[in-house]
């Protein structure tokens, strides 16, 4: 199943998670820094979600407060909430 988040105060305007089970199928950014985001999925793509969110959460972009990494994690909690 296929699950949006709006992420919040990155450039990042979507991120689209697709899980199975607790196995991470796919990821894809709309919007940010395009490298970077490929990146992400590319490095997250097969790995359990819980381990990517404790390596992810609190990951911050310059000064700002969050960055793609810690929505991705805020992204995939949501989807896991949801898979119950």
């Amino acid at each position: 199943m296929e699950y949006i988040y709006k992420p919040r105060g990155v450039c990042s305007s979507l991120i689209t998670v697709e899980l199975d089970g607790e196995t991470i199928k796919k990821v894809e950014f709309m919007g940010g820094c395009s490298g970077n985001s490929r990146g992400i999925s590319q490095l997250v793509k097969g790995c359990n979600a819980r381990d990517v969110i404790k390596r992810l959460r609190g990951v911050r972009c310059g000064t700002g407060q969050t960055s793609c990494p810690d929505q991705l994690s805020w992204a995939l909690e949501q989807a896991l909430a949801q898979e119950k």
